[in-house]
């Protein structure tokens, strides 16, 4: 792993799940490809879950919301499906997401539009100064670290440890995402080997020595695999079984 040198991370109090693994709930569960559910947002938000993601292209003048360009319709506009619910939502007791915006092209011209069309939601966006309701996270397709600095200190970027960062680029890094299956090939049923399972928690031990929390995607969407992470505290659970995972964590299972 790359990590910064010699900065000392404490954790950020808008984390969902604390750096020491006390507990869980449904706010530690991420709706991934939310938009695919048949009531996007909705579901997810009702259910209590912690983080939503949402993938976007740029055209024209505004960001949609698909997997590929050729899902893509003017009614599946980033506004209308996330930022307009998200506003009305905000007049309900308090309930803190972080909102995943993965960019699938043109992150240039991606996070133009970002910045202009998130502008209602900016009373309750975390900084880097405040803490707040909404976190909003760049994922996908993004700016190298020497860059964050141009951007709002209200977008944070999500980070697959690639790069190296100076402690000031570091703490623009809102969430670490690495891919499952590029640590293990367990697909989520029966025991994990050994030698996965300590690759595994090795990746959220470092991850949270350095101040930040962890989601895996590409990860088995089982109750197994869910068992696991949560075992070894991982930050984030995803899932597209919103239903599934929901009941799961609300029976307390260990």
């Amino acid at each position: 792993m790359r990590f910064i040198g010699s900065a000392v991370i404490t954790c950020i109090s808008f984390f969902i799940f604390s750096c020491s693994g006390s507990r869980y709930s449904v706010a530690n569960a991420h709706a991934h490809n939310d938009y695919a559910h048949p009531i996007p947002f909705y579901t997810a938000w009702d259910a209590g879950f912690g983080s939503i993601e949402a993938d976007v292209f740029a055209v024209d003048d505004s960001l949609y919301v698909a997997h590929d360009s050729s899902d893509m319709h003017p009614s599946r506009s980033l506004q209308r499906l996330y930022i307009q619910p998200l506003l009305m939502a905000m007049e309900k007791p308090e309930h803190f997401v972080r909102l995943l915006v993965d960019i699938k092209k043109d992150y240039k011209r991606s996070l133009e539009l970002l910045i202009r069309e998130i502008k209602p939601l900016l009373p309750y966006l975390t900084t880097t100064e405040n803490t707040n309701r909404i976190t909003l996270l760049v994922t996908g397709s993004r700016p190298v670290p020497a860059d964050y600095d141009q951007y709002p200190s209200y977008i944070f970027f999500d980070d697959d440890l690639k790069q190296p960062h100076t402690p000031e680029q570091w703490k623009r890094v809102g969430l670490v995402s690495l891919p499952f299956n590029k640590i293990s090939k367990w697909e989520g049923t029966g025991e994990i080997d050994a030698i996965s399972r300590q690759a595994i928690q090795h990746k959220i031990d470092s991850v949270h020595a350095a101040g930040k929390p962890i989601r895996f995607w590409a990860a088995p969407d089982t109750p197994e695999s869910w068992k696991l992470q949560k075992q070894l505290h991982a930050d984030l659970i995803g899932t597209d079984k919103i239903s599934d995972l929901t009941g799961w964590m609300q029976a307390g299972r260990k």
